[in-house]
């Protein structure tokens, strides 16, 4: 599609209207949706893709249409877990100039809408640009944590102290080959939920899911309390329904931006990411446990 003109980028940390009291969690989400007897469903894009104001609007239309907890994808340059559909986004943003303050004033956009926020970064980006400053400027944005994709447990402990002081929730994730003990090292150092890469390999929106995903998430069930919530090729309202019956979350992004892609103009792809949004939250309340 044809990107709507740039916003500027900013030079600091978003100054919050939402204070850090009103900022939904990842706890009130779950809650919530447990209550309806359902999945939580959560829409990943990257932040400024295909520019800034766009990627805001596209991510309220999200949530409007029933997404319950935004990823706001932070763009890098070397994003080795992404397929390519993720990674031509990134690029994109990354060309029209996204910078990290640029994900935190997204993040404090879509925040105001309610939905919990979070930020999906590889840890480089978050390294650079300094993890207190980091953390501080999400908290104040009114994010509620970070997937942090490509840090292990095993490097996270000064990360753990700082999320901690910030009370911010950090997603690690576990894949079909994860062994019982290291499934039990990430969901200790998790909190929020734990991420279920549904297949090996990466992102992307597939004609089928893996039948590893139900017993991925049957064996993190067995160690932890935590909600899990099942990523990597979700693409249509049919399985999210089938995923829905075993997760607490149903996790879609290449699909979402595969829309946009598609789309000749900013109201366009709005109009295709509601259609989806709507077509997915009907099949993660239309499932049967």
């Amino acid at each position: 599609m044809t990107a709507a003109a740039s916003l500027p980028t900013s030079t600091s940390s978003p100054t919050s209207t939402m204070s850090r009291a009103l900022r939904t969690s990842l706890a009130e989400v779950f809650d919530r949706t447990r209550a309806e007897d359902r999945a939580a469903l959560i829409g990943y894009l990257p932040a400024g893709f295909p520019d800034r104001a766009t990627s805001i609007r596209l991510m309220q239309a999200m949530v409007a249409a029933g997404v319950d907890i935004v990823e706001v994808g932070l763009p890098y340059s070397d994003p080795l877990m992404d397929g390519p559909v993720i990674a031509a986004a990134a690029e994109a943003a990354l060309a029209d100039g996204t910078t990290t303050d640029d994900v935190l004033a997204v993040v404090d956009a879509v925040a105001e809408t309610g939905a919990a926020t979070l930020v999906m970064s590889y840890w480089n980006p978050i390294e650079r640009y300094d993890l207190a400053r980091f953390a501080d400027g999400l908290a104040a944005a009114g994010g509620c944590g970070v997937i942090t994709p490509d840090l292990t447990p095993e490097e996270a402990s000064a990360w753990r102290l700082i999320t901690d002081e910030q009370g911010l929730d950090r997603i690690f994730l576990v894949a079909p080959s994860s062994t019982p003990e290291r499934i039990a090292t990430v969901v200790e150092s998790c909190s929020g939920f734990v991420y279920a890469a549904s297949v090996m390999g990466v992102t992307g929106a597939r004609d089928s899911i893996a039948g590893d995903a139900e017993s991925l998430v049957a064996r993190v069930r067995a160690t932890t309390d935590l909600p899990v919530c099942v990523g990597l090729g979700v693409s249509t309202g049919e399985q999210a329904g089938q995923i829905a019956g075993y997760a607490d979350g149903v996790i879609v992004g290449s699909a979402f931006i595969k829309v946009i892609q598609a789309a000749t103009s900013p109201e366009e792809a709005i109009e295709g990411v509601t259609a989806l949004a709507r077509e997915l939250a009907d099949g993660v309340r239309r499932r049967s446990r």
